[in-house]
């Protein structure tokens, strides 16, 4: 009796035959509401010349990290364009956008949730736990039952494999106000909306914006694995690389990878924070001594 083994994967299976064949209609509503948005960013970003793109992005990377940052961003992206790799960096980056802000939609009211209510917290924290431990390839194989390949089925495995860091912060960021600012707030009479907006979100804002920054990095990392089920991107230039064995493509297709990464990953740190050396700080200083010498 001890020895028999529960049918544990077969009922997950019935469970997820039952679903594909009983909210069909639902899940083709979210994949087409879904590639709408993908295809949309990538057709805005598509849309913008290539200088016009590199020297905005360059001008918000020096704008909030400073000019380090904002030279590796341009011999980044020329690179990257160099390789001939532009237009699959454009769809990684559209794929990445629409797993994030839907990641943000739904992880800032839960982990507002988790932090005003015990309740909540201990409901949804096991759930978390769950999201982040499980391999990510195991999200690939219902994404695929439900929606198809493509984009889509890696976009939502990307959601649910990326959301739980934005959820765990902004709730860490939420209870660790300092409880006497909380009270002043209270003692002058601010309501329940007012103290969580006015005081307690915008004191939240770094601790926040670090659960943005591993978002969007864990969002990058499941794309590229969801070439395995048909994504398109940097994601299939390093699949193609590896299953063709030809390791200059996957190089190429690996590099271009990790610039993107690094660049949203600074400009994301900084975007949270003042950076003594960032063009913000650089005009602010200049346009203070013109005063001071006026």
């Amino acid at each position: 009796m001890l020895n028999a083994k529960l049918p544990l994967g077969v009922h997950v299976e019935s469970a997820i035959d039952w679903m594909t064949a009983n909210f069909a209609g639902f899940f083709s509503v979210i994949r087409k509401g879904l590639l709408g948005i993908i295809e949309s960013i990538d057709w805005v970003l598509s849309a913008i010349p290539l200088f016009v793109f590199i020297v905005a992005v360059v001008f918000l990377a020096w704008w909030v990290a400073g000019r380090g940052t904002a030279i590796f961003t341009a011999v980044g992206l020329l690179l990257i364009n160099n390789l001939g790799l532009w237009g699959k960096m454009l769809l990684t980056l559209s794929m990445v956008s629409t797993a994030t802000l839907i990641a943000l939609v739904v992880g800032l009211p839960l982990g507002i949730l988790m932090a005003k209510n015990g309740t909540a917290n201990k409901i949804i924290r096991p759930v978390l736990d769950f999201m982040q431990t499980m391999p990510a390839f195991v999200y690939l194989i219902p994404a695929v039952y439900f929606f198809d390949l493509g984009e889509v089925p890696g976009t939502v495995a990307t959601i649910i494999f990326a959301m739980p860091p934005v959820v765990r912060l902004t709730n860490l960021g939420i209870r660790q106000v300092p409880e006497d600012v909380v009270e002043a707030a209270r003692a002058f009479g601010s309501t329940p909306a007012q103290l969580l907006f006015k005081v307690q979100m915008p004191l939240a804002v770094p601790t926040i914006m670090a659960g943005l920054n591993q978002t969007i990095m864990l969002s990058l990392s499941m794309v590229v694995i969801s070439a395995m089920i048909g994504a398109d991107g940097l994601g299939k230039t390093v699949y193609e690389g590896i299953t063709q064995m030809n390791i200059g493509k996957g190089f190429e297709g690996g590099l271009a990878v990790v610039i993107l990464a690094m660049l949203l990953d600074r400009i994301t740190q900084c975007l949270g924070s003042e950076q003594k050396k960032s063009g913000k700080n650089f005009v602010r200083n200049r346009m203070e001594r013109r005063r001071a010498h006026s």
